[in-house]
């Protein structure tokens, strides 16, 4: 199994490349079973992520080209030969339940899978169920398995109001509800950037769309879409991690593609820590304005608020701050794991529940440390640019699900880092 050796090296100097966003990935593919006519994405990120949807959407028929390195993806859905996901590609990753939707709003039914994924909380599917009982269909969980029926004539238009704000439940109502009979309106619906991307992709597609990026979407629905060419927007997560390794580390980094508006709580957050964010012709540019950062505190909240994917990045700078700093984690439960490790570098770290305080220590010391999700395993990486000596992170193929070339993006800046075939 592979691991990643980091040597903290000093300052950090250059330009990284964000890549396509992989949450809106992700939810762009499975929109390709709701049209006959082919749907072509660009600037999709390289990532273990985007090759488990493909695998999913080829298990459904559909066609996937991967072109041009892998950033482009051509996709038919013109000739499904089933709407079963099994459960040995599902379980590898919680967005395949975004088959779902498209497949019961095209079809009139469905059988897939429940998820798997990061162990990083329940996250259960019952928001997404409820949207579509609400146009209609008819549920039936067993074996593992959620049959979706959709009634006589198709989905019908409804009132679809969220408990509370869920991302994916919300893609996936939006994408059933773009086929379905009449007028639906999400209330307390996902703001995300990812959501705007989605609903201006199905836009493109023929889809009747209004309110996008607001906690109201109302959807026209249509007798069928068409094909479209749609650009990934740019990947807020992986851009906030790499905003992150000269605020920790030193010297000044830009983010080519980066936008402030995608990740403004953040931005926020790094002003008052004492990081300057900057914006350039080509994206923005990362560095400390002096000294030591700052303690600050953090509570992830729904988008625009700060987000949940980057409060482990968040905790690696906090290591080191002068002061104190509480993070509130409110979206997930069990997601501090990533504390115990930094721990073993020497963080200062009291977790109790959602909430853990992090007392800034001088210095953190290379440690051997494990990866236990995606954003952990990068956290652990950027703590140990800071750090003496060499860290060892392994269980690094969390890290594949959503970064691409992470070793060589940082290596371009000066960081010492280096992936190495384990035992």
């Amino acid at each position: 199994m592979d691991q990643i050796i980091v040597t903290g090296n000093g300052p950090l100097s250059g330009q990284i490349p964000i890549a396509g966003a992989k949450n809106a990935c992700l939810t762009l593919m499975p929109a390709t079973l709701l049209s006959e006519e082919p749907l072509t994405l660009t600037n999709a990120p390289r990532l273990s992520d985007i090759r488990t949807m493909t695998t999913l959407l080829q298990s459904l028929g559909a066609e996937v080209q991967a072109l041009q390195d892998g950033q482009v993806l051509a996709m038919s859905s013109h000739d499904l030969t089933s709407v079963r996901a099994d459960y040995d590609i599902v379980r590898k990753m919680r967005a395949s339940i975004l088959v779902l939707g498209p497949l019961l709003a095209r079809f009139g039914h469905a059988e897939v899978s429940l998820p798997g994924g990061c162990a990083i909380g329940a996250r259960p599917v019952d928001l997404h169920l409820k949207a579509f009982e609400a146009m209609g269909a008819e549920l039936d969980l067993r074996e593992g398995y959620v049959h979706a029926k959709a009634p006589a004539g198709g989905l019908r238009g409804g009132i679809v109001e969220f408990p509370f704000v869920s991302v994916g439940a919300t893609e996936n109502a939006l994408m059933a509800a773009t086929l379905a009979k009449g007028t639906t309106v999400l209330k307390n619906a996902a703001r995300e950037p990812e959501i705007v991307d989605l609903a201006q992709c199905l836009r493109k597609m023929g889809a009747q769309i209004d309110g996008e990026g607001t906690s109201e979407i109302t959807i026209q629905g249509v007798d069928t879409l068409g094909g479209a060419t749609h650009r990934v927007v740019t990947d807020r997560i992986e851009l906030g991690t790499y905003m992150l390794a000269p605020a920790i580390c030193g010297g000044e980094v830009e983010c080519l593609g980066g936008r402030i508006d995608l990740l403004a709580a953040f931005c926020e957050k790094l002003d008052a820590a004492g990081i300057s964010v900057e914006e350039t012709p080509n994206g923005l540019k990362v560095a400390r304005k002096n000294g030591r950062v700052s303690a600050v505190d953090v509570t992830t909240e729904p988008f625009p608020g700060f987000p949940t994917d980057l409060q482990a990045q968040m905790m690696a700078l906090l290591c080191t701050a002068g002061g104190t700093s509480v993070l509130e984690e409110k979206i997930f439960e069990n997601r501090f794991m990533h504390a115990p490790e930094l721990i073993r570098m020497g963080a200062k770290i009291d977790v109790h529940g959602g909430t853990a305080t992090v007392t800034g220590v001088d210095h953190l010391r290379g440690a051997p440390v494990m990866a236990t999700d995606l954003r952990a395993s990068v956290s652990l990486i950027l703590a140990g640019l800071a750090a003496e000596g060499d860290t060892i992170v392994s269980r690094v193929y969390h890290l594949d699900r959503g970064y691409e070339h992470v070793v060589r993006k940082l290596e371009s800046v000066g960081a010492k880092i280096e992936r190495v075939s384990g035992q």
